[in-house]
């Protein structure tokens, strides 16, 4: 599938979180049960996530977690990545929040949220972690993106999983340390909980999506990220601490959508071919891109003379700037002729 039909893909799957588990889809549907709700039952402090793709024209949906009765909700990455827009519903109640992110860590999947004005929210109660293989459990999430809860009966078939996750451009990461699991996940689950028999949140759910696929999975399992490890690093986006994994606050961009570029399609206005950088394939209107005169077909080469070798190298340098920062930017035009410009980034969607 080429990322074109990927976007319209994403854009007409409109209420599916775009994570389903590889082998998980509509085969499972009977499985599925509606959760019980208060009184510390299963889907206590669950939410809905839905966000708006508005670079992509398109939409999604996802699950969280509760985890402060002041509105901090825990959710994988790509639940909300590329998103302009998030709303969190309160299954069962007519409630719904504007949400922020607060920060995120793509190479782990784990992201935070901070919902608008909220108080006074049940949170998820969460477990000890301590799990064996055949120990029932209990995945609940938004399947299908109807926007209602419903959970899913499995056991654990295996600990310390590794999985690799790539994205549509090329770029690949490792999860490591993973529950692996029989229990059915569908599209829409993904930021759920994984709970045990006694209705304890002891793992995320995480899944793959039509943007973000797994390459080294078995054919009908599901995954969660042990409870333990992602509140470890909510803990730290919550307090602000930033690394080369955690990003926190609002995301720089450019403005542009990116490619590998193709070997040998440009020359370095010399004569010499090259082929390492970042090929613009799309320009967003009114973005700092168009305005310092970028156009579809350049290939970004440099930024503040740091080398990009290729699209997934572009994107963390920008991730490390702050909305509002000035870099300069080298590219090579269609023509062949390299320039240097300076641009202003704005703030944009998480990655």
């Amino acid at each position: 599938m080429t990322i074109t039909e990927r976007i319209h893909a994403r854009a007409a799957l409109i209420a599916l979180a775009v994570l389903a588990v590889i082998g998980g889809g509509v085969a499972y549907a009977a499985t599925r049960t509606r959760p019980a709700t208060g009184g510390g039952g299963a889907g206590t402090g669950v939410v809905v996530i839905e966000t708006s793709l508005g670079l992509q024209d398109g939409a999604a949906a996802g699950t969280g977690m509760v985890l402060t009765s002041s509105g901090e909700v825990l959710t994988n990455n790509h639940v909300i990545a590329g998103a302009t827009k998030i709303r969190v519903v309160l299954p069962g109640t007519g409630r719904s929040y504007s949400a922020s992110v607060v920060g995120y860590d793509k190479s782990d999947d784990v992201a935070v949220l901070q919902l608008k004005d909220a108080s006074g929210l049940r949170t998820v109660p969460i477990g000890n972690g301590s799990l064996a293989v055949g120990d029932q459990v209990t995945a609940i999430g938004n399947a299908g993106g109807t926007g209602s809860l419903t959970s899913a009966r499995g056991a654990v078939t295996a600990l310390d999983a590794t999985i690799t996750a790539q994205d549509e451009n090329g770029g690949g990461e490792q999860l490591t340390g993973l529950i692996e699991t029989s229990a059915a996940l569908q599209p829409g689950d993904s930021g759920g909980p994984l709970e045990d028999s006694r209705g304890r949140v002891v793992g995320m759910d995480t899944a793959a999506s039509t943007g973000f696929s797994f390459t080294s999975s078995t054919q009908g399992d599901g995954y969660a990220i042990p409870i333990g490890t992602a509140l470890r690093i909510a803990r730290q986006i919550t307090d602000g601490t930033a690394s080369s994994t955690v990003h926190i606050g609002p995301t720089a961009m450019i403005g542009v959508q990116i490619a590998d570029s193709p070997s040998g399609a440009f020359g370095d206005g010399f004569g010499a071919a090259t082929s390492d950088g970042a090929t613009i394939t799309g320009i967003v209107p009114g973005g700092p891109a168009e305005a310092a005169g970028l156009s579809s077909g350049d290939l970004i080469t440099a930024v503040d003379r740091q080398a990009v070798s290729s699209a997934s190298a572009l994107q963390p340098i920008i991730g490390a700037h702050k909305p509002g920062d000035r870099i300069s930017i080298t590219y090579v035009d269609t023509g062949g002729q390299t320039h240097t410009v300076d641009v202003t980034l704005a703030s944009g969607p998480p990655q």
